[in-house]
């Protein structure tokens, strides 16, 4: 059974750094492209980030763009996102999710992916 599981949310202040992991069981990781969305009180699921299967491409939001770097090790079966620069709006329910995709290959919108994690809580304070 396929099972994804984030950690390394919680309360930082405006300004600081966090690191997101996204631990992946149940099938060959590499074959799956990965992404992070998050969805704040109110708002819609948004997308954040994305790697493709390799880990040689990426994606970002404009919102994180310079602020957030997304890996993977594949041999761990381990996503992550680096936060750094937190920002107050940064605040949200943080989820990431496993996507079939051809090498080479992000993933952006949701409804191309298949499996979603339980989701971390950020909260970031000013």
């Amino acid at each position: 059974q396929v099972q994804l599981v984030e950690s390394g949310g919680g309360l930082v202040q405006a300004g600081g750094p966090l690191r997101l992991s996204c631990a992946a069981s149940g099938r060959t990781v590499s074959s799956y492209a990965m992404g992070w969305f998050r969805q704040a009180p109110g708002k819609e699921r948004e997308f954040v980030a994305a790697i493709s299967r390799g880990g040689a491409r990426s994606s970002y939001a404009d919102s994180v763009k310079g602020r957030f770097t997304i890996s993977r090790d594949n041999a761990q079966s381990t996503a992550y996102l680096q936060m750094n620069s937190l920002k107050p709006e940064d605040t949200a329910v943080y989820y990431c999710a496993e996507a079939q995709a051809p090498l080479g290959i992000v993933r952006r919108t949701i409804a191309e992916y298949d499996y979603w994690g339980q989701g971390t809580q950020v909260t970031v304070s000013s």
